[in-house]
């Protein structure tokens, strides 16, 4: 690990992993979709990744509770609100419920600059 990215735990998927559903992408390469939530850590601030010959740095990383999630951060996602977000990850993860307390990892993303 280097030195920029001590503050954080060790990856635990590979970045080219962070946004993989078809929809997301196309959300990502239009500019809708800026972050992406996941249980781990799968990129850190500077990293960069491609999506369909675009490519996109990590911009920030940061921890936050689903229950601090505004409707602002569930546009970041790509969703027109935070009832459609909860709506897809519950049922993306059969027999999970919404968990306010639940910790996630947020990352941000923006696309790279020609």
């Amino acid at each position: 690990m280097t030195q920029q990215h001590l503050n954080y735990p060790a990856k635990t998927c590979e970045i080219d992993r962070l946004v993989t559903h078809d929809r997301l992408v196309d959300a990502a390469l239009k500019g809708s979709k800026t972050q992406q939530r996941r249980n781990g850590v799968y990129g850190y601030p500077g990293e960069r990744f491609d999506l369909n010959q675009e490519t996109f740095v990590i911009t920030a990383l940061e921890r936050q509770s689903l229950g601090n999630m505004t409707e602002q951060d569930a546009q970041a996602e790509g969703f027109p609100n935070l009832e459609m977000y909860k709506q897809l990850i519950i049922s993306m993860h059969g027999g999970m419920d919404w968990n306010d307390t639940h910790q996630v990892w947020v990352h941000s993303f923006k696309k790279q600059s020609a």
